[in-house]
C-alpha cells in the first residue's frame, strides 16, 4: 500500500528542524503560484511531419558532426 504524497511530506517535515520546515513552506508557496507555461503537446500536433525529410537529415547530420565535441581552447 503506498502511502498518499501529502501523508507523506507531513511525516518528512515533522522529522526536519524548524528553520527548514519553513524553507519547505516557502518553496510550496512558490509553487503554488507557477504559471504552467507553454503549448499543450495536442495543439503541436498539427506540425508534425511538415519538416521535409531531406532537411531532416541535414539536421541529423549537423547535430552529428558538431555536437558533442568539445574545444579546450574555447574558453
Amino acid at each position: 500500500m503506498s502511502i498518499p504524497i501529502v501523508d507523506e511530506v507531513v511525516e518528512q517535515l515533522k522529522g526536519m528542524p524548524q528553520h527548514l520546515q519553513w524553507q519547505v513552506l516557502q518553496f510550496v508557496r512558490s509553487l503554488a503560484k507557477t504559471e504552467v507555461q507553454g503549448i499543450p503537446g495536442q495543439q503541436l500536433l498539427r506540425f508534425a511531419g511538415s519538416i521535409p525529410a531531406d532537411d531532416l537529415k541535414l539536421m541529423n547530420e549537423a547535430i552529428e558532426q558538431d555536437c558533442e565535441r568539445v574545444d579546450i581552447d574555447e574558453w
